[in-house]
């Protein structure tokens, strides 16, 4: 794994800004799901490490719609839930400038030091970083001007006691901006691949839709109600179909046999089936993809609300 050796010490306690400094805290304990703590901690998200270049290259559109509807102001306190390796929370740390502050939280050890990291290479004095699942983390009351997350919130077991917990953090009034993924049908990026790999392994079990995952917040009447039962107000749900940019197929299928939803289809296969699924999927977007890497795009939700 590329550029994370010096940055996999574990530790049970995090920085937190306060505004005036400082103050060291406790991790809280995550709570278990098929993708939580341990699925964060293993292969994937060393995975997403080796692979942030690519990660932030093919989502930079997705990053960017969502970064400006967040609209992080000088001097504002910003929570990042499912920082991952830090794209957005260096963005808002950027953004809210040293009268402001940033704090990221993930339950990836791998993914979270390697975001310290790039924060300290930056200079980025006001980033903090929090390894804890935002479902049980004991935010700082009424700290939060915004709270965001790039995809992260989708993969909490109990989202009604996650979003309720992280609107304890928030200022009154406070802003809640989020993405999340449509249905997979409505994302040719990640159909198309998909699609084309199936019939090559061997059927896969049904999967609850509402189970911690990518599309688990693909019905809007779902997202909406989980929202409306924490306390939330003034929700809007907006669809948006956002490009990918991947560079070429090489780059796209390097994330998607790694860290996207192709290695779940993989996982039972043989190598020989494997091969086969791979190949095809790989022969599939190149046939979708231009030279410029882009062709095809994800089907989002552009989430906001207030505290």
């Amino acid at each position: 794994m590329r550029g994370t050796n010096n940055y996999m010490a574990i530790s049970s306690t995090f920085a937190s800004w306060n505004g005036d400094g400082y103050r060291t805290v406790q991790m809280s304990r995550p709570t278990p799901n098929p993708r939580g703590e341990a699925f964060w901690n293993s292969t994937m998200g060393h995975a997403w490490v080796s692979q942030q270049t690519v990660i932030s290259e093919i989502f930079m559109s997705v990053t960017s719609v969502s970064l400006d509807a967040a609209g992080a102001k000088l001097g504002e306190h910003v929570i990042d839930i499912g920082c991952g390796t830090g794209d957005t929370l260096l963005a808002f740390a950027e953004a809210v400038g040293p009268s402001g502050a940033a704090l990221g939280v993930d339950v990836s050890v791998p993914m979270l030091d390697f975001a310290r990291h790039r924060a300290a290479e930056a200079g980025l004095g006001n980033a903090a970083f929090a390894l804890a699942d935002a479902t049980d983390h004991i935010f700082e009351p009424r700290w939060a001007d915004l709270v965001y997350s790039r995809f992260g919130v989708t993969f909490f077991d109990d989202p009604v006691r996650a979003f309720t917990n992280i609107r304890s953090g928030m200022k009154a009034g406070g802003r809640l901006v989020f993405v999340c993924f449509r249905t997979m049908p409505e994302s040719p990026w990640f159909r198309v691949p998909i699609e084309a790999a199936r019939p090559h392994v061997p059927p896969q079990p049904p999967v609850d839709p509402t189970a911690p995952g990518m599309f688990s917040f693909a019905r809007e009447d779902r997202l909406r109600g989980i929202l409306t039962e924490a306390g939330f107000r003034e929700i809007a749900i907006k669809a948006n179909d956002v490009p990918i940019h991947g560079k070429d197929t090489t780059q796209s299928m390097a994330f998607i046999t790694q860290v996207g939803p192709l290695p779940a289809l993989l996982e039972n296969a043989s190598d020989e089936q494997r091969k086969r699924a791979t190949e095809a999927a790989r022969n599939a977007l190149a046939a979708q993809i231009g030279a410029d890497g882009r062709g095809l795009h994800v089907g989002l939700w552009l989430v906001s609300a207030s505290a």
